[in-house]
């Protein structure tokens, strides 16, 4: 395969269109043994491309293709206790930690939030934290955090999802997959000058005697109370989570959570870039200039807290968990409630909320969305 560009400046986009498009995971019966793709690029107006941007390339092109394969395996095989397998692997492969908080520890250290959307399933939730420390390094130096919802399938608890929505929630777990893809791609690398922490926040929001009810009230790790309103809005529950932890434990100089949350995010900026919420106008143009150089397109939706902080309203807790009006910017709404448990980092730190529920996947498989921009980003962030 030739990939033929006018310059330097595409080179990775086209690059990394490939692994997109081999998709490593298949249960078809008449599906061929694997073929090597050769990759080249004839760049019209400039140098070649050096030996360090290829290596740089194939470590990227895989971590695209896990995340990719990692989207379209089924609940069966791709479960909690199996997504954190994985994350141990990814971990012994780089050479970073993994740190593991599960099941009913999860409820006794105060995560509601991920314990209440996940208690349900036969695979109880877990909150996965892998992280990377350049050498000479200080562990708790300011690091960048990336936190990412991982509902390995989303049936939408006792809100349920009607027979036609419910199909393809195996893949609502696509930012953690594209977070597990970053964090092994900047750790093989070893090209950051801070900690990075990836933090999956893994859950099956399943229907049982166990589940959540409407008008429950739960306490997230922040110490914020939330009433149910609708127990399919259960991706902001565990990014709560994972984003109050962050701030807690890992001395956050950057916030970047990533997710499938909307539907409303595909209305808003269309199927192919995803809707980011961010706090910081340095941040989130560093964020959309990173897509435009890697493919994983993103484009800024409207930050402004006090027109957001309404539609969760509540007569019995700090807030509800979906919205009072669906019509009042439900991407930053929805990023907003992930916000509110950032506690004084929200106007102090900086933090960028992607939600990517659309480019996350395209003719029904996983695209491995996010690996190559959180690379680009992170990249820049600690420089």
């Amino acid at each position: 395969m030739v990939h033929v560009v006018p310059d330097l400046s595409r080179v990775q986009a086209a690059a990394l269109a490939t692994p997109r498009a081999f998709y490593a995971y298949t249960h078809k019966t008449s599906s061929k043994s694997a073929t090597a793709v050769t990759v080249a690029f004839s760049v019209l107006n400039g140098a070649p491309v050096d030996d360090a941007a290829l290596s740089r390339f194939a470590i990227l092109s895989s971590s695209i293709r896990m995340a990719g394969a990692l989207l379209d395996q089924p609940t069966s095989e791709l479960h909690t206790d199996s997504f954190v397998d994985v994350a141990a692997e990814v971990a012994k492969e780089t050479g970073g930690s993994l740190k593991v908080i599960k099941g009913t520890d999860l409820r006794d250290q105060g995560y509601g939030g991920l314990w209440g959307v996940g208690q349900a399933s036969v695979h109880l939730p877990a909150l996965a934290i892998l992280s990377y420390v350049p050498e000479g390094v200080a562990v708790d130096a300011p690091s960048i955090c990336m936190v990412g919802k991982g509902i390995v399938y989303d049936t939408g608890g006792l809100s349920i999802k009607s027979k036609d929505g419910m199909p393809g929630m195996k893949k609502d777990m696509g930012g953690a997959a594209g977070i597990l893809g970053a964090w092994r791609s900047l750790a093989l690398q070893g090209a950051l000058k801070q900690p990075l922490h990836a933090l999956l926040c893994l859950a099956e929001n399943s229907v049982s005697k166990e589940a959540q009810r409407p008008d429950d009230v739960v306490t997230l790790f922040s110490g914020k109370t939330v009433e149910l309103n609708n127990t399919d809005a259960e991706g902001r529950l565990v990014l709560g989570d994972g984003v109050a932890h962050s701030v807690k434990f890992l001395n956050p100089q950057y916030i970047i959570d990533m997710a499938t949350l909307t539907g409303a995010a595909g209305i808003a900026t269309g199927r192919n870039h995803s809707a980011i919420y961010c706090n910081d106008e340095q941040l989130e143009a560093t964020v959309v200039a990173a897509g435009k150089v890697t493919g994983d397109l993103a484009h800024p939706m409207p930050f402004a807290p006090e027109f957001y902080r309404q539609e969760f309203a509540s007569p019995v807790a700090d807030m509800k968990n979906s919205v009072k009006d669906r019509a009042n910017a439900q991407p930053s709404c929805a990023g907003q409630f992930i916000g509110n448990h950032l506690g004084e980092f929200l106007t102090e730190g900086k933090w960028c909320h992607i939600d990517m529920g659309y480019p996350a996947s395209a003719a029904a498989r996983g695209t491995g969305y996010g690996v190559a921009l959180l690379e680009e980003v992170a990249k820049a962030l600690s420089k």
